[in-house]
């Protein structure tokens, strides 16, 4: 019997903290994506633990090659499948196996921003799963970043703003189109977007959810979610500015979207511009830059961790997988 025992190694440009690094990085040689499986499965526990104390975990050299490898891995972690079309993801995305997916449709040259997964809807995974099947030729790096570090720094720098975050919590609006926009990266459909065939399906799916709407030229639909959270607590003393602050704020912009008009606080209040700049400094500052090599996998607490996508060249190929599916209301600090 083959025996593969990965063990926990530095890369570069790995941050330190007090009480972890991120990302927690272990390396090996598995003989196959079995073996490699079967140890996941027998350290599955430990696994998230470790997910949710250093952000994210970092598998390398575990033998992964193909989706159906990668459905393997998240098979062995037992995350509960949180399955793409039953998300109100913004992003266009193509299945390859009912727990895999692409991990953004949008064109090479479109950066994405640091946020949390579906942070700004009522429904989120707490477990996100990456697999790089091909590393692109330049750039296409994932960048990551502590949001329990960055809320204690911000705390700092700009008390007011996060006493305020913690108070109102934060809406969001988007245009959604009538058809996927593939060119955009969040041009997701409203009928994909929110499981329905038409529109008073849509509007019924929206008042459920304590959304407000509007019907645009073209049949798009301009969506406003209730009040959500902007800052979140993981574990007493432990909390993280859980929100899409950052891409709302920078890159929710396309032929519909106008990230002036994209987020708000929850007393429909303009965000403090100097604050936010602020924000996105830091995050900056602290932000790992996840060089891709083929076969890497990464399992993110998503509750702790932001991730997004920087612009590549040639061709890339990372997959995603959501898990653990929890709901969010806003409840004042």
């Amino acid at each position: 019997m083959s025996i593969f025992v990965p063990n926990p190694t530095a890369v570069e440009t790995q941050q330190t903290f007090e009480t972890s690094v991120f990302p927690y990085a272990l390396v090996g040689q598995s003989p196959s994506v079995e073996v490699a499986c079967n140890w996941i499965a027998e350290q599955r526990d430990e696994l998230k633990r470790l997910a949710t104390q250093h952000g994210a975990v970092l598998f390398r050299g575990f033998g992964l090659s193909s989706p159906e490898d990668f459905d393997q891995l998240v098979g062995a972690l037992a995350v509960e499948n949180f399955p793409y079309k039953r998300s109100l993801s913004n992003a266009v995305r193509v299945n390859f196996t009912e727990r895999v997916f692409s991990a953004n449709e949008a064109p090479s040259d479109v950066r994405i921003y640091l946020h949390h997964e579906m942070a700004q809807t009522p429904l989120f995974p707490t477990s996100i799963l990456f697999f790089c099947q091909v590393a692109a030729v330049e750039g296409g790096a994932t960048p990551l970043c502590r949001s329990d570090i960055l809320y204690e720094q911000v705390r700092k720098a700009c008390p007011e703003f996060i006493a305020k975050l913690e108070s109102q919590g934060l809406k969001y609006t988007n245009v959604m189109p009538n058809d996927n926009d593939p060119q955009s990266g969040m041009g997701r459909s409203w009928r994909s977007t929110l499981g329905v065939a038409d529109k008073q399906q849509a509007e019924e799916r929206l008042q459920n959810l304590g959304y407000t709407f509007e019907w645009l030229e073209g049949d798009c639909l301009r969506a406003t979610t209730p009040v959500l959270p902007g800052v979140r607590e993981i574990s007493p003393g432990r909390r993280t500015l859980f929100n899409q602050l950052i891409a709302a704020y920078s890159g929710w912009s396309d032929q519909r979207n106008d990230p002036s008009n994209a987020i708000r606080h929850g007393d429909n209040s303009k965000l403090d511009a100097q604050a936010v700049e602020r924000l996105i400094q830091l995050a900056d500052e602290l932000t790992f830059e996840m060089a891709w090599q083929t076969g890497d996998a990464v399992l993110i607490d998503n509750t702790v961790a932001m991730h997004g996508r920087r612009p590549f060249v040639g061709t890339r190929k990372v997959l995603a997988s959501l898990g653990d599916m929890q709901t969010h209301i806003f409840s004042p600090a």
